[in-house]
């Protein structure tokens, strides 16, 4: 028999038209289980306290009812979400046939118990899926830590990634396919005197001088076709025009982000400020 405490956080719903056999049940049950115990006298009954209890554990359901049997309410129970994922065990007479049992698993049926009701067979099924359910809730708790524990990790390396790219001297623009900034740095707001919210939906084009923009807003002919190909496009020369229009002389490079079909989800540009550099024309 199992631990008469062990259990004292579930909940079973027991259903059955016949008060007698609800009385055995329930008896029966607290006699070896320390478990909160529901009753349903009909199938709608049934579904009425599982769609709104959300911490029914178990379901001990009777198959022949009036109105609505034990195959029809385990039917509705098992096509709500709410209450979908909640064993299931029938009582019956007898099996009488193996469709009668193959309809019955069907339907939703986690096992059968045969009436009339065998003491330890019943303690021994119930115990079986709370246990079951024990574990199950074990799992969750340890899942739900390590995903905790991950999410923290990832929080501390998004943190740790935001001060770099916050603390960058190069201003650092991420691109969609079409060329459209879809975020800026410090630094990039900075040379382009422009807040990150106005540069947001930006053409790439839109921030570079006449020359560099012509080739920048055929991002879809020649940008875009070599990061296809190579991922990276080496440093060129360029210059940034920025909201009052003064030019700004960058060093300016593109890395595709790509996903495993190969597909461009991103483009990170990285412009270096070459202001007051000194151009070396070789000989």
């Amino acid at each position: 028999m199992a631990e008469k405490n062990r259990y004292a956080d579930f909940r079973i719903l027991i259903v059955d038209d016949n008060e007698n056999n609800l009385f055995t049940l329930r008896s029966l049950i607290n006699k070896y289980m320390d478990v909160e115990v529901l009753e349903a006298g009909s199938g709608q009954a049934a579904l009425d306290i599982a769609l709104n209890d959300p911490r029914i554990d178990l379901i001990v359901l009777d198959v022949q009812m009036p109105e609505m049997d034990g195959f029809q309410t385990a039917s509705m129970l098992k096509v709500r979400q709410k209450t979908r994922d909640i064993p299931i065990i029938f009582l019956t007479a007898a099996y009488k046939t193996d469709e009668f049992q193959k309809k019955g698993y069907e339907v939703g049926a986690a096992d059968y118990l045969l009436k009339p009701i065998d003491d330890n067979q019943l303690i021994n099924k119930i115990s079986t899926y709370l246990r079951l359910i024990e574990k199950e809730r074990e799992l969750n708790i340890r899942l739900e830590a390590l995903v905790e524990e991950r999410t923290r990790e990832l929080n501390v390396a998004k943190n740790y990634l935001e001060k770099i790219i916050n603390n960058m001297g190069e201003a650092l623009l991420v691109l969609d396919p079409e060329g459209r900034i879809t975020a800026a740095n410090p630094t990039a707001c900075r040379l382009l005197d422009y807040p990150e919210s106005d540069l947001l939906g930006m053409a790439i084009g839109d921030v570079f001088e006449e020359e560099a923009a012509e080739q920048a807003n055929a991002f879809m002919g020649t940008w875009l076709e070599a990061l296809i190909r190579t991922g990276t496009i080496s440093s060129i020369e360029a210059s940034f025009i920025a909201k009052d229009q003064q030019r700004v002389p960058i060093l300016f490079s593109r890395t595709a982000i790509k996903q495993d079909s190969g597909d461009i989800t991103d483009i990170i540009c990285i412009a270096k400020d070459m202001t007051g550099y000194t151009r070396i024309e070789g000989n």
